[in-house]
């Protein structure tokens, strides 16, 4: 069973955590995140700590008690440091270039494919393999580079496509003739 909602939650130095009935911002250095959190949950900021506490052991409150730990731990750690990840094109002619707030994947298809960066998140493309996204917030940096890597998807064959940085692509092996 895991215990993760009874973590402390600590709040470095030039952070500072405001809570507005069910919103919660988070004000750091890099930026501010406000999110909508369950009133199930109760919430108690104290000076540098935030510590969060059930009513009963209901399997949807022990579930929201971890989640909204983690939630408030992300973006306390989003504000402060930010997220990053990076996706690597494994591919003969695959290629990525980044034109303004514009992704464009040249991977295999017949044209190439174009994708509107989100304001909130830096995209940067240091070689035409290689694809950096970073931003305060953990999900929206997670979902964009979902939606990247599900333009190509790496097949099990060759293990052409678009993959996290240490992503592990086991290879099947194809056909044997006679």
């Amino acid at each position: 069973m895991s215990r993760i909602g009874y973590k402390t939650v600590n709040v470095p130095a030039g952070v500072e955590v405001k809570r507005d009935g069910n919103q919660v911002t988070v004000k750091g250095p890099k930026g501010s995140l406000t999110r909508t959190f369950s009133d199930i949950i109760s919430m108690k900021i104290s000076d540098g700590a935030v510590d969060f506490d059930r009513p009963d052991n209901n399997n949807k409150t022990r579930a929201m008690h971890g989640t909204q730990r983690a939630n408030l731990n992300n973006m306390v750690e989003g504000v402060v440091n930010g997220f990053a990840k990076t996706l690597k094109l494994v591919g003969v002619g695959y290629r990525v270039q980044a034109k303004g707030k514009t992704l464009v994947l040249s991977v295999g298809y017949s044209n190439p494919v174009e994708m509107a960066v989100p304001e909130t998140l830096e995209v940067k493309v240091p070689d035409n393999t290689t694809i950096n996204i970073s931003g305060i917030s953990k999900q929206e940096v997670g979902d964009f580079a979902a939606e990247v890597r599900a333009v190509r998807s790496p097949e099990p064959y060759k293990g052409k496509g678009i993959r996290y940085e240490n992503e592990f692509v086991r290879i099947r092996e194809g056909k044997t003739g006679k």
